[in-house]
């Protein structure tokens, strides 16, 4: 797995911009706090251009990040506490130029797929195309009981959550996005790049995966797309996008060097995404080389653990062990609950003495059979757990 070392996120951002000439898409993983928004914000600073007065007159990345929500603020009417409305900020760039489309209508197509609130857009331009004045209201149907009887009614001017408000934006950024993408339009022809930092931090994974699904679709199907940067901590999200973009992405995981606070990427491409599958390839290419140590039965604790979890067991045992009935695997669980608790460090490795090794290499193998990874990570594995040519 390689591994790149950038001195500060600005040298990481130039890195992508010239990753862009060879592939459409680029997939970052991070954990929160690793710098995802501001290596947004870097990047798109590279693509401006300044005058003399510090003036902005030019750009190439149109972008997601906290900064384009707070594009967006709320006039809760604290007054008379009747009219709540979201604010669009005319000094933003991020809206000139809508007033030759129907942006509330592309909204509108787009958010039906994940609210079941209205709104209202009131926009007002300048000469220039520029935002002058904008606001939304929301509305939202709701059954109440009239003289016995349940009728649908409209409440207007209601407050959105944060979450509804979150998915709001997020749709009227892809509305921008599909302007983009039209060949038939060039209101946003200066966009060579768009970045998208964690567009789904409110939404649950049903929603998640929907978002993923339906961005990736937008993409795959222009004719010829600006270079796009997604970053996310959101595994799930991450993952559905690397399915449907990998023939024409690049995707890696993103942190901080130990010691020198250096920006990593590690190119993840050829790896199984999530941790857990990974970590298992890794444990059965160390038992094939002979080299267990002890704390490999932690590693493998661990993973169960994981699997466990995801297959929405409650306890480690139960995709270790098949019924009441599976003496081996009653077996297999009280000796990796046994042998997993003896403090073995990652860090001093002590070799496995041959009878733990004869206790563990079976018990790998047969989670491994046992669970339907895909074949082609676990090379020589035959269906009964054993390598070709041997048996257990």
């Amino acid at each position: 797995m390689s591994v790149q070392t950038f001195s500060d996120l600005t040298a990481l951002a130039r890195h992508l911009r010239d990753e862009l000439e060879n592939k459409r898409f680029m997939l970052l993983y991070a954990y929160n706090s690793t710098g995802k928004t501001r290596l947004s914000t870097a990047f798109k600073d590279l693509g401006k251009q300044v005058n003399a007065d510090g003036e902005v007159t030019a750009r190439d990345t149109l972008y997601f990040n906290a900064f384009t929500e707070d594009l967006f603020t709320w006039d809760n009417d604290l007054d008379d506490d009747e009219r709540r409305v979201l604010e669009l900020n005319p000094k933003s760039t991020f809206f000139k130029g809508l007033s030759e489309f129907e942006i509330e209508n592309r909204v509108r197509t787009l958010l039906n797929r994940y609210a079941d609130f209205g709104f209202r857009i009131d926009l007002t331009y300048n000469e220039d195309g520029s935002l002058e004045d904008g606001r939304v209201s929301f509305n939202r149907e709701v059954l109440v009981e009239r003289e016995g009887e349940a009728r649908s009614e409209r409440i207007e001017n209601i407050k959105i959550s944060r979450g509804e408000e979150n998915v709001f934006i997020w749709c009227f950024f892809l509305a921008i996005v599909e302007i983009r993408l039209d060949p038939e339009t060039t209101a946003y022809d200066w966009a060579r790049y768009i970045f998208i930092d964690d567009p789904v931090s409110s939404l649950d994974e049903q929603n998640a995966v929907m978002v993923a699904t339906h961005l990736a679709s937008m993409l795959k199907e222009a004719d010829n797309p600006p270079g796009v940067v997604i970053s996310t901590h959101h595994p799930l999200f991450h993952n559905v996008l690397w399915n449907e973009l990998r023939k024409k992405s690049r995707r890696y995981f993103l942190g901080r060097e130990p010691g020198s606070g250096a920006y990593a990427i590690r190119n993840t491409e050829a790896t199984p995404f999530f941790h857990h599958v990974a970590a298992l390839i890794e444990l059965y290419d160390t038992d094939r080389s002979g080299t267990l140590n002890t704390y490999h039965f932690n590693m493998l604790r661990a993973i169960a653990e994981k699997t466990a979890s995801f297959l929405g067991y409650s306890h480690f045992s139960d995709c270790i062990r098949r019924d009441a009935d599976d003496l081996e695997g009653r077996l297999h669980t009280r000796l990796l609950d046994l042998l997993s608790h003896g403090g073995y460090s990652l860090y001093e490795p002590t070799e496995m003495q041959d009878d733990n090794k004869n206790v563990f290499r079976p018990m790998l193998r047969k989670f491994i059979r046992q669970h339907a990874f895909n074949p082609e990570h676990f090379p020589d594995l035959n269906s009964d757990g054993s390598e070709h040519g041997e048996t257990l």
